[in-house]
Order: C-alpha cells, then structure tokens, then sequence
C-alpha cells in the first residue's frame, strides 16, 4: 500500500464540462486504487468544506475542468483548509486560464503564437458588430480561429474561412463566455505536450498528434470514441518534436506552472510550432491526451498520479 492513507480525488464542479470531468475524475481514481492508494471522490458542492476539515487529506487531485477547476478558485479554498493538492497555485491559474494572458505571456518569452484580438461582448456590440468583424478580418486576414477567451473542451470553437461565417462564431462563442478570442488560423499539425515535472524540473511527455475524422477537433471528437485518430508519439520529425516539446516546458516555466501541465500546439508545414492555449488539468478520460503520451512514454498512469500526490504531499 502507499504512504498516501487518504487522498481526495476532486470532479464534476457546475462549469459546461463537468461531465468530462466527472470521467476524468473517475479515471484517476481507478489508476490510483490499482497503484495501492485509498481515494475518496468528492465534486465540489457545500459538504466539501465541512468533510475536509473533519477529514484532511493527504493530498488532492484536481480533476475539475474549466470554471473554478482551473481558474484557481478551487485552489485558492484548499490553501484556505490548509490541504496540498496537485498543480498550480491559484496566482499561476488565473493567468493560465485567460487565453488572451497566457497569450502575452509566452510571447514575451519568444515563444510563436498566432496573432489574434481579444474581444469583449460588450465592445462587440456597443462599437457595432458589422464594423467591428471587418476591421479583424482586415487586420488577422482569413482563416480564423474563434474560442471563448476563458474554458475548454473546444465549446464555443470553431473556424471561420469566410467573413460571412463571422458573426454565427461570434453568437456561438459568447453562448460560453463573455470574450471571445480571434486568432489567425494556421493550417498544421495539431499537437499537444504533456508536461510533468516529478521534483526534478518539469519533463515533455511525447507529443500527440491529433487527426480529428471530421477535421475539427471539437467537443465530439475530443470525447466520443472513434471520432479522432492519435498518433504517440506524433508523426513529427526529430528537430520538429524537439521544438514541441521545449516549447511546452517553456511555456509551463514562463506561466509559473507546477507539477502537469499540457500544452496544445500546432505545427506548420515547415516544423515551426505555434503555442495555442495551456491547460492547468489535463483531461484524464479515455480519450484523453495526457494519458496517452504517459502510455508512449512507458510509464505507468497510477504510478504517475501516485508520485504527483506524494509531491505535493510533501509540501505541507
């Protein structure tokens, strides 16, 4: 059995994608009872507080998605209990989880990033949709990429290739938040890296590549089986999957991140990758990518899951 005599796995929460989250939840906890750890699950609602502090914890890992699972809200209550959990601090998420933020971020470190315009819902329509969109077309050019500024799961996303496709993405990604993010669109390989770091600096896990069959990896392809083809590792070259990978360590190191990270990339036809957007909890279900490069990188998901809760064990 592990030194970990009670650790507590945190899913589901009331953001859009607590469902994948009460997947990923279980995922984890399953990988860490075969790993010899006793795992209670418990979703964020008012008899958290109460049973953590009748009970603490070892350690907790955070399986919560999007919302207050990864904009450090959640995080920021644990520290308040007193109760070390897996991944970044509060400070960190918050910057992670704004697109447009963690954006600026890398590209002060030098990282490439696709060019794009934040756009608040009340700008969009107090300065007037029609001209507004035309001066983005104008500036980005076409095609584009739209995604709510804060989320994930790809709700709210999709692709424009024509300025009279604008408007519908725009109502589609205030449905999800109240910015919407603009970004040219740059036709490559999609591509995510896992990051972890065992308390020896933050590792890349191998690339996975991602060929969604409809071509757009949205919220079905990502959580439906079938509906996407992985390859891991990627079916990069050598030099390309070297840039991959320090991209999504410097990325993890530029934006203050701790223990997992991934990184969502995508590769041009020359091999230059392009930062997209970090994720503070990596999907953990059986379609998702952190799991899959840990498989190609030969290690052992509960055993990896275990060593980051000890870690962070450890810093109580």
């Amino acid at each position: 059995m592990s030194d970990l005599s009670h650790v507590l796995v945190l899913a589901g929460g009331l953001s859009y994608e607590r469902e994948v989250s009460l997947r990923s939840g279980r995922r984890v906890a399953e990988v860490l009872r075969a790993a010899g750890v006793d795992v209670e699950t418990r979703d964020t609602d008012a008899t958290l507080v109460p049973a953590v502090l009748s009970d603490p914890p070892d350690a907790v890992f955070v399986t919560l998605h999007g919302g207050a699972g990864e904009d450090g809200a959640i995080r920021s209550v644990l520290e308040l209990l007193d109760v070390p959990y897996v991944g970044a601090t509060p400070d960190a998420c918050r910057v992670a989880f704004d697109k447009p933020t963690a954006k600026a971020v890398v590209r002060s470190w030098g990282l490439n990033t696709p060019d794009s315009v934040a756009l608040p819902k009340e700008t969009f329509h107090d300065l007037g949709a029609t001209a507004v969109l035309a001066r983005i077309v104008d500036r980005l050019g076409l095609p584009l990429f739209v995604k709510p500024s804060r989320g994930g799961s790809a709700l709210g996303a999709s692709i424009v290739r024509s300025a009279e496709e604008l408007p519908a993405a725009m109502v589609g990604c205030f449905a999800y938040g109240d910015t919407a993010l603009i970004e040219q669109y740059v036709q490559g390989v999609e591509v995510a890296v896992s990051v972890v770091d065992m308390g020896d600096g933050p590792v890349a896990l191998p690339p996975v590549e991602i060929v969604p069959d409809r071509g757009v990896y949205d919220y079905a392809a990502r959580y439906t089986a079938g509906q996407t083809e992985f390859f891991a590792p990627a079916r990069l070259s050598p030099e390309a999957t070297e840039a991959c990978a320090g991209m999504a360590v410097a990325a993890h190191t530029a934006l203050g991140l701790r223990d997992v990270s991934r990184t969502d990339l995508i590769v041009d036809a020359t091999g230059k990758p392009y930062f997209l957007e970090v994720n503070v909890a990596p999907g953990m279900t059986e379609t998702s990518l952190l799991p899959m490069a840990a498989e190609a990188a030969h290690r052992d998901l509960g055993t990896l899951c275990k060593g980051l809760l000890e870690l962070a064990a450890a810093r109580r």
